[in-house]
């Protein structure tokens, strides 16, 4: 490796890949019909200088560069292509797609489950839509575009990355360090389902334990969903396996169901009822399970995360969700299932979902093996002063006006505050929020990371609380603390943990630490290493992480902390302080040693 350039591992999922079919699962676990393809596979793709404009017969290119295997961005190994997307350019996509007939009184809908950032979707040079936010699904009704026999599908994708005003997380086409390679196009699975004319769009369940009850409120395409009558009933079934929970007929879109005698969704137990909606026209499967989240004081007074009235102590790590050939792609399900599941035999019951959007099927798996998620929401804005966000909460300085500093990144002394970076990530909040509210693990919401492209973050907070008030919120995770939210949040590199009682008394959460590094030859992706403590060797990293835990942070339980979240599940290019190489090839520290720490955990 020269140059610092950055090596595509594969991992053992991305060696065994079939590039006609990769990630062939149903890509939406929790809003399931049967009438369904996936288009993942060969695609051809062309990169062009120049912004495509609304003229799609002047700018579809006539050659394209060759194929590419999606759901995988063209910087990634798994792709095909190792190719950079720069601003100022269009990457393009195109595939053959023989369709038959669709039946009288069916739509067909084409899928996207996300593509960066930007993009036009042509079907036979007709335009069939256009979406922002790179991290988000969509979809378009392709009916009155498509012909039975063959059609062409057209995709013209932009990306400014960390250079504009859409969410970017942890991408940077100056990558290095705790910042990584840029990526761009369709990442997620691309897929068509075939639907009634009036058909079940959504469905948002929360489950009340109190009552032993759960709220189902269904929004239909093209009708006003508020709570409205039907003219034609819903039918609703309730299973715990193959028996029967809850039977019956609803004719408005909101509505509860009794759950009687029901269990209990927890990490140990993490159970799930399927949940069955069906009309005259149209039939969906889904899945919920019974559990509630708060904050309770415990015999100290200390405010405790709970889980279904019981204090839980949340163990966790911070997950990047980046892998060395699919970058924010995983290589397979099986992947992520692993994944978990490694996880969880350590010892661990939380992830910290950090700056990125997950594939649905992940937090599938999060609620299906039982594992706690803190959602961040992807971030944005820039550049990012570093003073702000680096040097002065390191010595102590923690800004309580995050309205107009142009260090936050949403605004600058020329042109002031940046009003459409702000309405951007407001609009992102409420997709993410509408995304995700049905997850089962999803325990945690954190707006802010760090001081990137904050803004107004008690604002946000009211916001946020008003969309989703049954989680609790980490607001300005690390620093920059606004005096809201429901953590007094620590980030703690290079120096060791002290604790301050909180004049909010917040709940007491340590949300990143240690990030301890140890090179791993064969196995990473660049000769520069970045890392906040550098160990020789398994046996010194282990020594080292074991010796942070047990004088520094589990002391500290008996104190009031509640959480923690160490840095981090795996290496990722420069950033060798995983738990797990980037390829996920070896787990770099003993795992007796993580047990151990772990069973001291719970507090």
């Amino acid at each position: 490796m020269k140059n610092n350039k950055i090596k595509h591992l594969l991992t053992s999922w991305g060696e065994q890949l079939d590039k006609t079919n990769p990630l062939p699962e149903y890509p939406r676990p929790q809003l399931k019909r049967k009438d369904w393809r996936s288009l993942n596979g060969i695609w051809q793709y062309a990169i062009c200088d120049g912004i495509t404009t609304e003229k799609p017969e002047t700018n579809i290119p006539k050659k394209y560069d060759g194929e590419i295997v999606v759901p995988f961005s063209p910087e990634t190994k798994l792709s095909g292509v190792e190719r950079q997307l720069l601003p100022g350019q269009t990457l393009w996509y195109r595939r053959a797609v023989s369709l038959e007939a669709t039946e009288p009184g069916k739509r067909l809908l084409l899928h996207f489950g996300a593509v960066d950032q930007s993009c036009d979707v042509y079907i036979n040079d007709k335009k069939a839509g256009s979406h922002s936010g790179g991290y988000w699904p969509f979809y378009f009704d392709i009916t009155d575009h498509v012909t039975a026999g063959g059609n062409i599908i057209d995709i013209a994708v932009t990306d400014d990355s960390n250079t504009g005003n859409e969410a970017y997380g942890k991408q940077n086409l100056k990558s290095g360090g705790i910042w990584y390679t840029a990526q761009s196009g369709i990442w997620q699975t691309v897929w068509m389902e075939t639907v009634p004319e009036r058909y079940i769009e959504s469905i948002k369940i929360t489950p009340y334990c109190e009552s032993s009850e759960v709220e189902l409120n269904i929004k239909f395409s093209g009708e006003n969903n508020q709570n409205g009558q039907l003219a034609q009933p819903v039918h609703v079934r309730i299973q715990d396996g193959d028996t029967i929970i809850a039977d019956g007929d609803y004719e408005t879109t909101k509505f509860r169901l009794p759950v009687p005698n029901f269990k209990y969704w927890s990490p140990d137990n993490p159970f799930l009822y399927t949940v069955k909606i069906s009309t005259e026209s149209d039939k969906i499967e889904s899945y919920f399970g019974m559990r509630e989240f708060g904050i309770i004081k415990d015999k100290d007074g200390f405010p405790r995360l709970s889980l279904n009235g019981e204090i839980i102590f949340h163990n966790g790590l911070l997950d990047q969700g980046y892998w060395s050939d699919g970058m924010l792609t995983p290589p397979a399900d099986e992947a992520m299932i692993w994944e978990i599941e490694e996880l969880k035999k350590l010892g661990f019951n939380m992830l910290r979902k950090h700056i990125k959007i997950e594939p649905l099927r992940w937090y599938y798996h999060c609620d299906r093996l039982g594992m706690l998620v803190w959602q961040d929401f992807v971030s944005g804005g820039g550049p990012y002063g570093e003073m702000v966000t680096r040097y002065l909460p390191f010595i102590g300085i923690h800004l309580k006006n995050d309205h107009d500093n142009p260090g936050f990144g949403r605004a600058d002394k020329i042109s002031g505050i940046n009003e459409k970076s702000r309405s951007i990530f407001e609009r992102d909040m409420a997709c993410t929020v509408d995304l995700l509210y049905n997850t089962v693990s999803l325990a945690v919401w954190v707006p802010f990371n760090e001081g990137w492209g904050q803004f107004d973050a008690a604002r946000i907070t009211e916001e946020l609380q008003e969309l989703d008030n049954t989680r609790a919120i980490d607001h300005a995770s690390g620093w920059h603390d606004q005096g809201t939210g429901d953590f007094k949040s620590y980030h703690i590199y290079y120096k060791k943990f002290r604790m301050k009682p909180d004049k909010k008394n917040r709940v007491q959460a340590l949300t990143e630490f240690g990030g301890y590094s140890c090179p791993t030859e064969e196995h990473m992706a660049t000769e520069k290493l970045f890392g906040y403590k550098m160990c020789k060797n398994k046996t010194e990293l282990s020594s080292a992480v074991a010796e942070l835990y047990e004088n520094e942070v589990i002391p500290k339980i008996k104190q009031g902390l509640a959480a923690t979240v160490y840095t981090q599940v795996s290496d990722i290019e420069e950033e060798i302080n995983g738990l797990f190489t980037y390829d996920r090839a070896e787990l770099k520290i003993d795992p007796d040693v993580l047990k151990r720490i772990n069973a001291k955990m719970k507090g």
